[in-house]
C-alpha cells in the first residue's frame, strides 16, 4: 500500500476532522478518497467545498472504506457506532474520541475490528499537532500506516504500547496547551499591570512563548539545562524563578497533571458504559 492509496470516511466533520482533511489534502491525498457524514448541513457544504464526499448519514460514508475516523463528541459514541451497519470488521476504525477506550469500541463494534486510537491536540488546527497512537491486536502494518499518514497531516506522531498511556498523553499534550495558554494569559495580564498596553504585552508573550518552545525543540539539552542557562545568579530571571518556587510552582504541575490523568479514565468509565 503506498503512502496515499487508501480511502477514508470520517464520522463527523467538526473542527478536528476537518483540520485532518485539510492536511491530507495538503500532502497530496485525493479529495475523492475521502467521504464525510455529518448532522449540520452548514458543515457539510464546507466539506464539499474542498472536493471531498459527502453524506447525512453514516452508513453512506462509512461503506466500502478502508479507514473510518470517529470523530464525534464522546456523550454519542455508543449510539453512532452500534448503529453502523455497513461497518466491517476488516475496515480500520480510526477514533479520536476523548474518554472512549478500544475495549468499548470492540463491544459496541465487533470483537474482530481493526481499531486504532489516537489522542490528538488542538494545535493540529495549524499543523502544529502532536498525536499519540496506540493500536488494538487486530490492526494490521498496513493499517497502523493509515492511521500514521492521517495523523502525520497536522504535526508530530508517536506511537504508544499501552493503552493505558493515553491517560497520561492527555494529561500532558493533549489537555497541554490549555495550561500553556493559562501561563501566557498572566503573564499578558501582569504586563499591563506593570504598564505596557495590551498589544506590546501580548506580542511580547506569545512571541517568548513560541521562541522558547523552539530552543527547547531544538537543542539537545534539557528544558532543565536550558533554563539553567538563562538564570544568572541574582539577576531578575533569579528573582521570577524564587518566587515560582516559593509557590511549589513544579508540585502545582505535577498535582494538576494528575488530576487530568485520572479524570481521562474516569471518562473512560463515564462515556464507555463502565467496560
Amino acid at each position: 500500500m503506498s503512502n496515499v492509496d487508501f480511502t477514508l470516511a470520517f464520522i463527523g466533520g467538526g473542527n478536528m476532522a476537518t483540520s485532518l482533511i485539510r492536511g491530507l489534502l495538503n500532502s497530496g491525498f485525493s479529495p475523492r478518497k475521502i467521504s464525510v457524514s455529518d448532522p449540520v448541513a452548514a458543515q457539510l457544504e464546507t466539506l464539499s467545498e474542498l472536493g471531498v464526499q459527502t453524506f447525512t448519514t453514516n452508513d453512506d460514508a462509512v461503506a466500502g472504506r478502508d479507514a473510518v475516523v470517529l470523530a464525534v463528541k464522546p456523550q454519542v459514541a455508543q449510539k453512532v457506532v452500534a448503529e453502523l451497519n455497513t461497518l466491517q470488521p476488516h475496515q480500520l476504525l480510526i477514533s479520536i474520541v476523548a474518554g472512549i477506550n478500544t475495549a468499548s469500541l470492540y463491544t459496541w463494534a465487533n470483537p474482530e475490528q481493526a481499531i486504532v486510537r489516537c489522542m490528538p491536540n488542538t494545535p493540529a488546527l495549524l499543523g502544529a499537532g502532536m498525536s499519540a497512537l496506540f493500536a488494538g491486536q487486530r490492526c494490521q502494518p498496513d493499517q497502523r500506516h493509515i492511521a500514521e499518514t492521517l495523523l502525520s497531516a497536522t504535526g508530530k506522531t508517536l506511537w504508544v504500547d499501552h493503552e493505558q498511556a493515553l491517560d497520561a498523553v492527555t494529561a500532558i499534550s493533549g489537555s497541554g496547551p490549555a495550561y500553556f495558554f493559562l501561563l501566557m494569559e498572566a503573564m499578558i495580564d501582569t504586563g499591563i499591570d506593570l504598564g505596557l498596553d495590551r498589544e506590546t504585552a501580548t506580542n511580547l508573550t506569545l512571541q517568548t512563548a513560541f521562541g522558547a518552545a523552539l530552543m527547547a525543540q531544538k537543542s539537545d539539552e534539557s528544558p532543565g539545562v536550558l533554563r539553567h542557562n538563562v538564570t544568572s545568579p541574582g539577576g531578575t530571571t533569579a528573582a521570577a524563578l524564587a518566587v515560582m518556587m516559593d509557590a511549589q510552582l513544579p508540585d502545582i504541575i505535577e498535582r494538576a497533571l494528575h488530576a487530568a490523568n485520572t479524570r481521562a479514565g474516569e471518562l473512560a468509565e463515564e462515556f464507555g458504559g463502565n467496560i
